[in-house]
């Protein structure tokens, strides 16, 4: 049917109709031939999988004839004693005869180096208790006084080092409420409610407010700081749990959120250096600054390579030349060799990598391509540990100081309310930088305690 012939309308009111009808059954059948195809397109059987190469076996290990244990050369670890003042009895055992001739020996001492071992043992650990009685006298008047107690002394029924003892036990170890309750009666002979637990809970996260804030304000002015994150639960609902560290200080904070908003309330102005891995919250940081983590790598590369094909070839060579990269790397640490010629020694590992980047934009395998592409864009970011110090190539660091919080959540699942997150971050952030500056947890947390019921300055959680 021509243009003119398709764009006249008929004078006869019954063609018109017609062709009316005809126009509608024409579109119903468009639509109805539309769904066959698609009925058609799910009945289908699934495409065949790609096939993927089986991954070889692993070679054998070849017998190194070296006993197990220690190896010669090895720096020992020999025991320490502890000091005199440590020491509450001294046991002497003193030679009554001659081993050789059988002549009994005089009992005053004339060697002065005897041989020492010192052996540890736990007495019944009963806590101490104090009880406070308020007397009465009744005067001749026949008038009964009444000694009061004082109120500060009837707020609290535990002191400040069985308090310490109990949060120590909970952010340092993990252990449940009830594991608590049960070490406490056990150990110490005091009976405990889990409701006083809470409360003792809750009184140590405003002891350590002033803590807290210290190792914020630390992190944040910090030249160089690694951060993570992880999931955690509030009531059942989605929080994410992160961590700040450098070298001596340590911050958990939880937030709802998993973005920008967070880590800006954690850190404050996005300032200094920072080391993370790839995620894109991290990406509104000056790249200059940004260190990426070498081990998130390694661990995408390894994924790749079980896929086989051009994937596998490619995630060989580059873990093949990253294992260069961190050779080289110790041997800096270990002195080596200065900082320039380390950059020196460098520069081929970082053609070998980029060339493998380019490789992989460049084949077939589209899903390589991309995550090729992705590493090529961020490529710069992974070699500022060669030319600053105190930066490292992994993120290590917050990892291993974030694993005591991995896991509690794992034993907890989580908290239950707002005031239980908050006592995760407090207690978490304290113990874990004590731990960074090997400084007991325990006289910190019993002093910060008895500061708070006094009224009186907290102890200071970061040193100079």
């Amino acid at each position: 049917m021509d243009t003119a012939r398709a764009n006249s309308v008929p004078e006869c009111p019954s063609c018109r109709s017609w062709l009316g009808e005809r126009a509608a059954l024409e579109s119903r059948i468009l639509i109805l031939e539309t769904k066959l195809r698609d009925l058609e397109d799910k009945l289908k059987p699934p495409p065949p999988k790609r096939p993927v190469e089986p991954q070889p076996p692993a070679p054998a290990k070849v017998p190194t004839g070296k006993k197990r244990g220690a190896q010669p050369g090895h720096p020992p670890h020999l025991k320490k004693f502890l000091p005199s003042e440590r020491v509450k009895t001294v046991v002497d055992h003193a030679p009554v005869c001659c081993a050789a001739c059988d002549k009994p020996l005089s009992a005053i001492a004339n060697n002065p180096d005897p041989k020492r071992h010192q052996v540890a043992e736990l007495p019944p650990i009963l806590a101490e208790i104090t009880e406070h009685r308020g007397h009465s006298r009744t005067c001749p008047c026949k008038h009964t006084t009444r000694a009061s107690i004082p109120g500060d002394i009837l707020q609290h029924s535990i002191g400040p080092r069985l308090t310490g003892a109990i949060n120590y036990f909970a952010g340092s170890h993990g252990v449940s409420k009830r594991g608590i309750e049960e070490i406490v009666e056990s150990m110490f002979g005091v009976p405990i409610a889990l409701g006083t637990i809470s409360n003792l809970e809750r009184e140590a996260t405003e002891a350590l407010e002033s803590a807290y804030q210290e190792a914020r304000k630390a992190v944040a002015e910090a030249p160089v700081k690694n951060v993570d994150e992880t999931g955690w639960k509030q009531c059942g609902l989605k929080r994410w749990l992160w961590a700040a560290a450098t070298a001596t200080v340590s911050l958990f904070p939880i937030h709802p959120r998993r973005n920008i908003d967070a880590l800006k309330l954690m850190l404050g102005k996005l300032a200094g250096i920072l080391v993370s891995d790839r995620w894109k919250v991290y990406d509104h940081w000056d790249e200059e600054l940004r260190q990426l983590c070498w081990a998130h790598v390694k661990r995408n590369w390894e994924k790749k390579i079980e896929l086989g094909g051009e994937a596998k070839r490619l995630g060989e060579r580059w873990l093949n030349e990253q294992k260069t990269v961190f050779e080289l790397w110790h041997l800096f640490k270990a002195g080596e060799f200065d900082r320039k010629e380390l950059q020196e020694r460098m520069t081929a590992s970082i053609e070998t990598l980029s060339a493998v980047l380019y490789a992989g934009i460049d084949g077939r395998d589209a899903a390589l391509s991309r995550y090729c592409q992705r590493l090529h864009d961020k490529f710069p970011m992974y070699w500022l540990f060669t030319s600053v110090e105190g930066v490292e190539p992994t993120n290590n660091h917050a990892e291993r100081v974030q694993r005591r919080a991995v896991l509690w959540r794992k034993k907890s699942f989580g908290c239950q309310s707002a005031d239980g997150c908050r006592f995760v971050e407090r207690i978490l952030t304290v113990v874990q930088t004590l731990r960074l500056q090997k400084r007991n947890a325990l006289e910190f947390l019993s002093s910060s305690i008895a500061a708070h019921r006094l009224g009186t300055a907290a102890p200071k959680l970061c040193m100079g």
